[in-house]
């Protein structure tokens, strides 16, 4: 039995071609599918919606009223699975949902938002910076940055690159107190420290060959790594900083590295979608434009 949906398609048909046969052609079934159908609208709608004979087939004046309403209706549906193909990549509109590292997405993500949103003025932001994990499901993010280890098989994962921790200090820093040449030597000066704003804890410092540095000695301790980076770079400590911070400010000699010979392994840097499947268009332009412009 028909679905009422296809009971209406071939109805419509049957009103615009004026012809069983061919609103059949149309349609790509046989006529006497049209006609059942037909039979059992009329059944339902309790009224007679063509007068038929051998030789023709006339709309009723109820048929009529019934298939204007029924057209609209039609159209409204079909339009929800239809793309506007009239509007433009600049027209774009809606809202993304953006996840990445505080330090990483204030440097990096924000001037790239901050462009699109100059070029495309019908999208939105909402971005949630965070040393912590995403909560990529409660809050709803369609995009994240993350450095580290992503588990979750179900993203959609593209590598960007790596990400370098140096330990780093000024020039001045290095000529008060030394350069240090041991994890020992390291635990003797001020330096900071970051806590986990979940739990509270001190992210250890990390080295080569698995080794690490309870820094719960530091002088500095703070829950943000730019933060971190603000108080390395006036002087007053040495610390293990993310490269995407500081390698600028390597290259222009306002930060020294140190312990060269213990840096560890550089993390990878992934930019990932939580959800597979279709991608809207403001979607994938923030995607691609991120890929991009952050690779490497």
């Amino acid at each position: 039995m028909l679905n009422r949906l296809e009971m209406i398609r071939i109805f419509c048909a049957a009103a615009d071609a004026g012809s069983f046969k061919e609103a059949a052609v149309r349609l790509g079934i046989s006529p006497q599918a049209v006609t059942r159908a037909v039979k059992e609208l009329e059944r339902l709608q309790g009224e007679m919606l063509f007068h038929r004979n051998t030789r023709q087939v006339r709309i009723t004046a109820f048929g009529e009223e019934l298939a204007e309403r029924a057209r609209g209706s039609l159209r409204e549906l079909d339009g929800l699975f239809e793309r506007d193909g009239e509007k433009q990549e600049d027209e774009m509109t809606g809202l993304v949902r953006l996840a990445a590292p505080a330090a990483l997405g204030r440097s990096q993500l924000l001037p790239i938002v901050e462009r699109l949103a100059a070029q495309h003025p019908g999208l939105r932001f909402d971005l949630r910076l965070t040393d912590q994990l995403a909560d990529v499901v409660g809050e709803k993010i369609d995009i994240g940055i993350r450095v580290g280890s992503l588990r979750d098989n179900r993203f959609v994962v593209k590598r960007l690159g790596k990400a370098r921790f140096y330990v780093v200090a000024t020039p001045k820093f290095l000529r008060k107190y030394g350069r240090p040449t041991s994890i020992e030597e390291l635990q003797t000066l001020p330096c900071t420290g970051i806590l986990a704003r979940d739990t509270g804890r001190l992210w250890p410092w990390i080295f080569s060959h698995d080794r690490q540095m309870n820094a719960g000695g530091a002088r500095f301790l703070c829950d943000d790594s730019e933060a971190e980076y603000l108080i390395v770079r006036s002087g007053q400590a040495i610390g293990q900083i993310a490269g995407f911070l500081v390698e600028r400010d390597i290259a222009d000699g306002k930060l020294v590295t140190v312990m060269e010979d213990f840096e560890p392994e550089p993390w990878d840097m992934y930019l990932y979608r939580p959800q597979r499947g279709p991608m809207p268009a403001r979607l994938r332009l923030v995607f691609d434009t991120l890929a991009g412009e952050l690779a490497g």
